[in-house]
């Protein structure tokens, strides 16, 4: 079982920025495929971001292309959101997801971290 703890929401006004932060507990880090996803009320969950294991292969949403960056530290077990240039639809709850890539078929989802952008 890996625990993801998401850290690093809050509200900001349109323009501005915030860094989401995925925090897991496996010394296998590694072989694992990390994403965000967020789920705005009312939507269903939506894909954000992807980065495979080695941090090499990135996938956005086109909705936040050019605005997102996700990178990860393997050595810390951490990966990373920066957004940038936010604006009120990017209002959600934002969730990071493990999925295991290498030796099993684990997929684990986070508690998830609230983003408003309002004026």
């Amino acid at each position: 079982q890996v625990q993801l703890v998401e850290s690093g929401g809050g509200s900001v006004q349109p323009g501005g920025s915030l860094r989401l932060t995925c925090a897991a507990s496996t010394r296998l880090f590694g072989r694992y495929q990390m994403s965000w996803y967020r789920q705005a009320p009312g939507n269903q969950r939506e894909f954000v971001a992807q980065i495979d294991g080695d941090g090499s292969v990135t996938i956005y949403a086109d909705s936040v292309k050019g605005r997102c960056t996700i990178s990860r530290d393997n050595g810390k077990n951490t990966i990373y959101l920066q957004m940038t240039n936010l604006k009120p639809e990017d209002t959600a709850v934002y969730y990071c997801r493990a999925q295991q890539m290498v030796g099993g078929p684990g997929d684990y989802w986070g508690q998830g971290t609230q983003v408003t952008v309002s004026s």
